[in-house]
């Protein structure tokens, strides 16, 4: 499976962004996609994910703020980030699992700026 993230940058507090990520390959094997993120000198955390069935997970400081999507047919996986916070800011990387591996994007740098 590869994954092609996109959609970051620089954006003002309260601002909104979308990344975007597009699977391909053995796309069928899929189990969960999702997105991680990792600020420097930070270990990358968990920022939401959905499985095949739909059933999503967020992070608890995102609830009410991103809200993550899937389109299956285009196997793509969506964030839509709003109300964005300065301690938002990192390097967010798209991930999909299958039973075994865990798959991931090169990282997109999101940046807001106070």
């Amino acid at each position: 499976v590869q994954l092609q993230a996109s959609g970051g940058g620089l954006v003002q507090g309260g601002g909104s962004l979308r990344l975007s990520c597009a699977a391909s390959g053995s796309v069928r094997s899929i189990k969960v996609m999702g997105w991680y993120r990792q600020s420097p000198g930070k270990q990358r955390e968990l920022v939401a994910t959905m499985d095949n069935d739909g059933i999503t997970n967020y992070k608890d400081s995102v609830k009410g703020r991103f809200t993550i999507s899937r389109d299956n047919a285009k196997s793509t996986v969506y964030l839509q980030m709003n109300s964005l916070k300065p301690e938002d800011t990192a390097v967010y990387y798209c991930n999909a699992a299958d039973w075994a591996i865990d798959y991931w994007g090169k990282g997109t740098l999101v940046t807001v700026s106070s």
